[in-house]
């Protein structure tokens, strides 16, 4: 991705063939929630068991590691 105005809320989703990122991550839609100059912090929603929602996992990208997806309505705000 080109550098461009991310937007707390933004989703991106993180390569999946970049020798750069954690492979944990690859393929993973991010939620941002800190845009910075060299790309983004966010988050990516882990799935919860025994009926329990997941936690966060954060994460840092940069621009070359990501492509913007769309606008992300749904945001945890807080975690129980």
């Amino acid at each position: 991705m080109n550098k461009t105005e991310l937007k707390e809320g933004d989703v991106v989703v993180i390569s999946y063939d970049s020798k750069n990122i954690n492979p944990i991550f690859a393929g993973c839609l991010m939620t941002v929630t800190d845009p910075k100059p060299w790309g983004a912090q966010g988050y990516v929603q882990s799935l919860g068991e025994k009926g329990k929602a997941g936690g966060k996992a954060y994460y840092r990208c940069n621009f070359e590691d990501m492509e913007f997806v769309g606008v992300n309505h749904w945001r945890i705000e807080n975690e129980s």
